[in-house]
């Protein structure tokens, strides 16, 4: 099999594209490092499992902030202030009640550097470098590098977070991406989450507070998706943790079209799986799902139990995998 990767463009948008002799197409927008197709043949055609930007203007306005890298956070952070090291800070100091909303960290609008094409004859790779300095909110430093890897097995990404200062930073990964399994709506695809545990949260989409924020999926039979289960009707942007992994230290979140048996599995290898049915999306509402694989759950930075997870010291590195798979 032989593997290339090059620098393209869509529209003024730069991008990378990697391919094989097999048929399959990744195309990564330096602009926030997000995929925004990932063809692969099928049925003697193609067919793009990434519900992706369309076009430049989508790359830079980022509607429904598809494929997002999310770091130094994932989700929302309450309020848009945090307590670290008993320090408090503001991520929207002078916002008005109402008007305080921050999600899925700083690096969505960022322009990417590429710094590595590699191709060889079993895989390609493409790294994208950023950095992370001087936010409003966030006075510390985090150096990110993130490498899409395609191979026979799928597509692979490795998540490289680099602590710059001088004093411990809060700081972890997450990945917003949107899958298709068939030309239909996710009312008709099966879900699998290999979950013991759901997150709990109010109208505002934060976690409760303390314990009550876990709840064991016996107890939530209609969130229940340990086995796969038609989505059908049902309204999803939920979180679940306490993830089982296989027995090769994977945890594989599945989408499945029921009439073909294709199927996408996204792997981890730890943290949290969210799931967004995609239903407050201006275009194509339901016509995709995203399956979030998360280092940590959702406003982490409020949350006492996760402050180890998140905490990286000076000069550290962390990193997170995972990827995405189709037959």
């Amino acid at each position: 099999m032989r593997y290339r990767v090059e620098r393209s463009s869509i529209g003024d948008q730069p991008i990378v594209e990697i391919r094989d002799d097999a048929g399959r197409r990744v195309r990564i927008a330096c602009r926030g490092a997000a995929l925004v197709a990932f063809e692969m043949p099928r049925a003697g055609g193609s067919f793009d499992i990434a519900a992706g930007h369309r076009d430049a203007v989508d790359i830079v306005t980022r509607p429904g902030s598809r494929f997002a890298i999310m770091v130094p956070f994932a989700g929302r952070i309450a309020d848009a202030r945090y307590r670290f090291e008993g320090a408090e800070y503001d991520l929207q100091p002078g916002a008005a009640p109402g008007q305080r909303e921050s999600r899925h960290g700083f690096v969505r609008d960022a322009v990417f550097d590429v710094a590595e094409l590699v191709a060889s004859g079993g895989s390609a790779r493409a790294t994208l470098r950023t950095s992370i300095r001087g936010r409003p909110g966030y006075p510390f430093a985090i150096d990110l590098a993130v490498s899409f890897t395609l191979d026979a097995a799928g597509l692979a990404l490795e998540a490289r977070m680099r602590n710059g200062g001088d004093r411990p930073a809060p700081c972890f990964f997450g990945w917003h991406p949107y899958f298709r399994v068939s030309d239909g709506s996710a009312d008709e695809w099966l879900l699998e989450v290999p979950a013991r545990t759901l997150i709990r949260t109010g109208p505002d989409l934060i976690a409760l507070e303390g314990n009550a924020a876990y709840v064991p999926l016996a107890d939530a039979p209609a969130l229940d998706f340990r086995r796969a289960a038609p989505i059908g009707g049902r309204i999803l942007d939920q979180g679940y943790t306490d993830l089982a992994a296989d027995a090769d230290g994977r945890i594989r979140t599945r989408l499945i079209d029921p009439k073909t048996r294709f199927g996408v599995t996204v792997w981890q290898e730890r943290g949290v799986m969210h799931v967004y049915t995609g239903d407050t999306l201006q275009r194509g509402a339901r016509r995709s799902v995203a399956l979030e694989p998360m280092e940590c759950m959702a406003n982490a930075f409020n949350r006492p139990e996760w402050s180890d997870a998140v905490r990286l010291d000076p000069g550290a590195e962390r990193l997170y995998r995972c990827g995405v798979q189709a037959c």
